[in-house]
């Protein structure tokens, strides 16, 4: 498995910080690589997928149980900030309130380089939720991947059909990368990397 992408080395990576208010969310001089998802869409499974882990981020039996954002600091070079997954329906209402206001807080940090990877279920596809998602990030000019993940759980006819329905979607900004991942098999691993080191390298 690949472990250098251009001068970074994946080997040099830890969990940094894990916030749970917006009073502790840091203030850093590093590009970041938000990850943004409903719970359940494997955004923790992807995390360990791109970073050559198996369980450097928890992977919970129970999705939505916790409502924090954790900062993966890769060789001192970027972050990947895993934030709160939404959408699941036996979150509180109180909950709820607590997830948009820690997220929110997040991105109204000034940033010098910041990358969101929307991830959306390939079975599934866009729900409501991604869908407001997908709004707020174009509303506030955001740049953003779409990530469809698990497309092992498809065979070629869905998984064309579900691309396709990505690809059209009215809601997702004219020429934005959609990548298929496959956290099971590592697909999509290498060309996701290259997408976001390229974002990267065009905003500097």
């Amino acid at each position: 498995m690949n472990m250098i992408y251009g001068n970074i080395n994946l080997h040099n990576t830890k969990l940094e910080m894990t916030s749970g208010y917006a009073s502790q969310l840091p203030c850093t001089n590093l590009p970041h690589i938000a990850l943004s998802g409903r719970s359940n869409v494997g955004k923790s499974s992807l995390i360990n997928t791109m970073l050559g882990r198996k369980a450097l981020a928890r992977v919970s039996g129970e999705p939505g149980k916790t409502i924090t954002i954790n900062y993966y600091n890769i060789d001192n070079k970027l972050y990947f900030v895993d934030l709160p997954g939404y959408g699941y329906a036996k979150r509180s209402f109180t909950d709820k309130e607590k997830w948009s206001r820690l997220t929110e807080a997040y991105f109204s940090i000034g940033c010098v380089n910041r990358i969101v990877l929307q991830l959306v279920d390939c079975k599934v596809g866009l729900t409501t939720d991604d869908l407001d998602m997908l709004e707020w990030l174009n509303h506030y000019d955001l740049p953003y991947i779409i990530v469809a993940t698990k497309i092992d759980k498809l065979n070629k006819t869905e998984l064309s059909k579900a691309v396709s329905t990505l690809a059209t979607s009215n809601n997702i900004r004219p020429g934005t990368a959609i990548h298929l991942f496959s956290s099971l098999k590592g697909q999509g691993r290498d060309e996701l990397w290259h997408t976001i080191l390229s974002k990267l390298t065009a905003k500097e």
